[in-house]
């Protein structure tokens, strides 16, 4: 029987192309998010991840409909931009309510049905923002320094179970996460412009970015693998900034993002 993959925010961008990836390959694929509806090769299920009670009973009607979760694969979530000082507080809980909390839901709803299963994989979204955090996008980049960090620890705290855990961290995707971002230009005078120019960078590089059918296609290489790395940097180019940036004096590379998104 074919494996089942769970994935978090398949309605969309990232998310979407990871479900038609895995439906192409043969899996059974089971899709969660607000607004998703069935597709040929993918059933959906309706539950906002930042409501864990709407998230557990997901995951009791998926497991009454496939059985089984062999993967599941955390990609809801989304992004805000602006200066520290200007974003109201609702707005930043908000933002690691959905990216990093509503992770931690599902991922607990799933945990149980891996264990009992004898195994899993769980692959989290992350993204090179949480190795390179990036300025008027802090909460962003904290949210999903957040992921990373989460899936190092739970990779080892379940590994005696035969689950399987790493972070996958694309760097710039051409989707439309680029306009459903939360922007706020508040402060912008008193930060003499550098909010505006800012978001205007990192919006031109994503627009300018990898399609989504990329990290898709690594998605579904990492979820057949049986020994995964702890943290996955997806594009060529992003692996060396990644590796750049931790080989680099941390002072030449905080200077090196400065002249790129806080100039």
């Amino acid at each position: 029987m074919s494996k089942v993959v769970v994935i978090t925010g398949g309605s969309s961008g990232i998310g979407l192309a990871a479900t038609e990836a895995f439906a192409q390959a043969g899996w059974r694929v089971a899709e969660i998010s607000r607004n998703g509806q069935d597709r040929a090769g993918v059933s959906h299920f309706t539950a906002d991840i930042s409501n864990e009670s709407e998230v557990q009973a997901s995951f009791a009607q998926i497991l009454s409909a496939f059985g089984r979760v062999d993967v599941l694969i955390n990609n809801a979530g989304f992004g805000i931009s602006g200066a520290v000082e200007f974003t109201s507080a609702a707005d930043a809980e908000r933002q690691v309510r959905v990216n990093y909390l509503g992770l931690v839901h599902v991922t607990k709803a799933a945990l149980p049905i891996q264990r009992a299963q004898g195994g899993g994989t769980i692959l989290n979204v992350s993204s090179v923002a949480a190795a390179i955090p990036i300025p008027f996008q802090a909460h962003y980049s904290a949210s999903k320094a957040a992921v990373t960090a989460f899936s190092r620890a739970l990779a080892l705290e379940v590994r005696p179970f035969g689950i399987r855990v790493a972070a996958v961290q694309p760097g710039d995707i051409k989707t439309n996460f680029t306009e459903a971002r939360n922007s706020t230009y508040e402060g912008d005078e008193t930060y003499n412009g550098r909010i505006a120019r800012s978001v205007a960078k990192m919006e031109h590089d994503e627009q300018h970015g990898m399609p989504a059918s990329v990290v898709a296609k690594r998605l579904l290489k990492l979820a057949n693998k049986n020994r995964l790395a702890p943290v996955y940097t997806v594009g060529f180019s992003y692996q060396l900034i990644d590796l750049a940036a931790r080989l680099l004096p941390r002072s030449l590379a905080a200077f090196i993002v400065k002249q790129m998104y806080a100039k």
